[in-house]
């Protein structure tokens, strides 16, 4: 996530993607308070918003998009309206910010599963330093945990710059908090059993359901065979995968005896294999339209899987070759 030049690939759905919720917090106060403080505090706004932006990028190479509330927020009706729109956008992480005093209780955001955040400006006249303090006690109180960011230097008032300690703090935590939000709603996609009988390789359901937000699903190492032997995959897709291998992955030498070693044409099969292993597991976990259109309209749509492991040992690697092409190009960006 932290790749600003990365390309994205074309099959992600951007709009799917978190984003990243910026809320400026304002003294509610009229008669010339609050007015005073619409500009600072909704420049703050802007500012994070365009350095998350142009430092950050989501794991596919997409942009981070960034959504700024339509109006300071000073009260509880503003902070309802936010969070209305963040739910429409598609938010996944909240930063709220502000310069100076706001009522916390009536302005903090509340809602239970997003990460978040408070910026408080350190300046010389209105510090949010008082807000940060008061509304992150607000959070623990209520029992909805909050990042607490604050600049080791105090600035002048009408200083916009973003300190480098603040700007470490806020890409750190937006960083964090894209990397649950992504996870929120996904699945686990275990494809075969427990591996040789390693018990890092039990998948701990309750583990993914409580605190990552994901679900576990399970497919039998049988449907790979299913679909090598029914050719339920992107034929189209595979000859360009051969292609590609045959021009950059290079054979090491067979170190096995001579009797053991396999024919050229059995190595040829198990490189047809392995990329067609790579290609299933990769429809299996996130889908693929291409399959709707030859026929297997259930198989297209995948398990909505942002991650995976492959049993491989002993019962498949025993009859197939095993899963490390599978692995090393499903966990690089060569996908």
């Amino acid at each position: 996530m932290g790749n600003p030049t990365k390309s994205p690939s074309p099959s992600i759905q951007t709009s799917r993607l978190p984003k990243i919720g910026i809320r400026p917090a304002i003294d509610g106060r009229r008669k010339g308070v609050r007015e005073s403080l619409e500009g600072p505090t909704m420049g703050m706004a802007q500012s994070v918003a365009a350095l998350i932006s142009r430092s950050l990028r989501h794991s596919s190479g997409a942009a981070v998009e960034c959504v700024i509330a339509d109006t300071c927020i000073g009260g509880v009706s503003e902070a309802a309206q936010t969070a209305e729109k963040f739910t429409r956008a598609g938010v996944g992480v909240s930063l709220t910010v502000t310069p100076c005093w706001c009522y916390g209780a009536e302005t903090m955001d509340m809602d239970p599963l997003l990460p978040k955040a408070i910026w408080g400006f350190n300046e010389t006249e209105r510090p949010g330093a008082v807000y940060l303090a008061a509304t992150l006690a607000a959070h623990n109180q209520k029992g909805l945990p909050a990042f607490g960011i604050y600049g080791r230097d105090v600035q002048d008032a009408g200083d916009t710059a973003i300190p480098v300690d603040v700007k470490e703090k806020i890409l750190q935590f937006v960083q964090a908090g894209l990397a649950v939000a992504s996870m929120r709603g996904k699945s686990y996609l275990a494809m075969g059993g427990v591996s040789m009988g390693i018990a890092g390789s039990i998948v701990d359901h309750s583990f993914f359901e409580s605190y990552l937000g994901m679900r576990v699903e399970t497919v039998d190492m049988s449907e790979f065979t299913r679909r090598m032997d029914d050719a339920i995959y992107d034929t189209q897709e595979f000859s360009k995968a051969m292609a590609w291998v045959k021009t950059y992955c290079k054979e090491g030498k067979d170190y096995n005896p001579a009797k053991l070693q396999k024919s050229r044409a059995q190595k040829d099969a198990d490189w047809e294999t392995v990329v067609k292993m790579t290609l299933i597991a990769r429809d299996l976990m996130t889908g693929n339209p291409r399959l709707a259109a030859i026929g297997y309209g259930e198989e297209a749509l995948g398990h909505n899987a942002i991650v995976g492991g492959f049993q491989g040992q002993r019962q498949w690697t025993d009859h197939k070759p095993n899963g490390d092409f599978l692995e090393a190009i499903l966990n690089s960006s060569f996908d």
